[in-house]
C-alpha cells in the first residue's frame, strides 16, 4: 500500500477542503488517530456536522465558532468510538440540532464465555442517536442531502455518508489514507469489512474524506490496493500457520516486525480478526472459539 502521510491538521482552524465543506481537525493526536479526529461541517446556510468528536472543549468551541451562529439542523456520527461520538450530545444542547447514526454501540458478535472485550474503554457505550438511520437513507438539509451506507467492519454500527450530487463521501474510519483500518474482535469482524470494502467499490466517488488524516483523491485505486492488501495479510497468516507458528504472538512477531511496537496490541487483534475468518472459511482450525490466546492449526 502507498499510504499518504502528508497532513496539516491545523488545529483550532476551520479548513475549506471542498464546496460548502469545512474540516476540524481534533487535537487529540496517538498512535490510533494519527494527527486527530476529523470533524466536517456541510453547508451553507443551515448546516450539518459529521463526526463532533470526543469530548473536549476547545474542539466544541472551535465548531460553534465555525457555526457562527448558523442553524445546524442535523449531527451525523459515524460510529461509536470515543474518537468521534462523545461530543454529539453538548454540540446537539448547544445547537438543537438531531443527532443520527446507525445505532448504540454493540459488538459485531456475543462474547465468548470468558471473553473479555479489550476494546470496552475505547466505546462511547452511553451513546444513543435521536435518529437511527436506515441503510441508503437520504436526509435532505438546505443545499445537501447526505446518504447513508452502513459500513460494518471497523466497528459494527460504522457508517459512511455521501453528500449527494458531489463525488464526496466522507468515509470516516473505513477508508483512510494514512493506514489502513483497524479491524479488531469483538467490537469489529473482518468478513464484514471486507464486504462493506467490496460495496464501496461499486460506487464511483471521486474522493473520499476520511476520520483522521487528509483525503483519498483516487478511490477506486486506493481500495483495489486496500483488499489486495487485506489479501495478502490473510494469506500471511495462513503461510505462518503452515509453516508451524501456533499462536497470535509467533504470528504478529514474524508480520508486524517493523510496526511501531505500540500498535502491537492492534496488530494481535488484527491477526484475530483474520483467524476468525480463517476458521469461519474452513482454511484453519482451533479447539473451541477463535481468541488471542488460542492454539491454531491447518484445517
Amino acid at each position: 500500500m502507498d499510504f499518504d502521510t502528508r497532513f496539516e491538521p491545523r488545529y483550532g482552524e476551520a479548513v475549506p477542503v471542498a464546496e460548502n465543506v469545512l474540516r476540524l481537525t481534533v487535537q487529540n493526536p496517538s498512535a490510533f488517530t494519527f494527527h486527530g479526529t476529523n470533524s466536517y461541517i456541510v453547508g451553507r446556510e443551515t448546516l450539518a456536522i459529521i463526526d463532533p468528536g470526543p469530548e473536549d472543549e476547545m474542539h466544541l468551541a472551535t465548531l460553534l465558532e465555525a457555526v457562527d451562529g448558523r442553524p445546524v439542523s442535523h449531527i451525523f456520527v459515524s460510529h461509536t468510538h470515543k474518537d468521534h461520538s462523545p461530543l454529539a450530545r453538548k454540540l446537539a444542547e448547544e445547537t438543537g440540532a438531531v443527532i443520527c447514526a446507525e445505532g448504540p454501540h454493540r459488538p459485531a458478535r456475543p462474547l465468548h464465555v470468558g471473553e473479555v472485550n479489550p476494546l470496552q474503554e475505547s466505546a462511547d457505550v452511553d451513546f444513543t442517536p435521536d435518529h437511527a438511520l436506515g441503510d441508503g437513507e437520504v436526509i435532505t438539509g438546505d443545499g445537501w442531502s447526505i446518504r447513508t451506507l452502513h459500513t460494518p467492519g471497523h466497528a459494527a454500527n460504522h457508517s459512511v455518508f455521501a453528500l449527494e450530487g458531489t463525488g464526496i463521501l466522507f468515509s470516516a474510519d473505513h477508508v483512510m489514507a494514512w493506514a489502513t483500518s483497524i479491524v479488531a474482535p469483538p467490537d469489529g469482524s473482518m468478513s464484514d469489512f471486507m464486504a462493506s470494502l467490496d460495496r464501496l467499490l461499486e460506487r464511483d466517488d471521486r474522493v473520499l474524506l476520511p476520520g483522521h488524516g487528509g483525503a483519498v483523491t483516487k478511490p477506486r485505486a486506493f481500495m483495489r490496493g486496500l483488499r489486495t492488501h487485506r489479501r495478502m495479510r490473510e494469506r500471511a497468516i495462513l503461510q505462518r500457520i503452515m509453516d508451524g507458528d501456533r499462536n497470535i504472538p509467533e504470528i504478529v512477531a514474524a508480520i508486524y516486525r517493523d510496526t511501531d511496537p505500540r500498535l502491537h496490541g492492534a496488530a494481535a487483534l488484527s491477526v484475530l480478526a483474520h483467524l476468525e475468518d480463517l476458521v469461519g472459511k474452513n482454511l484453519v482450525s482451533c479447539e473451541g472459539e477463535p481468541a488471542i490466546d488460542t492454539t491454531y492449526l491447518p484445517a
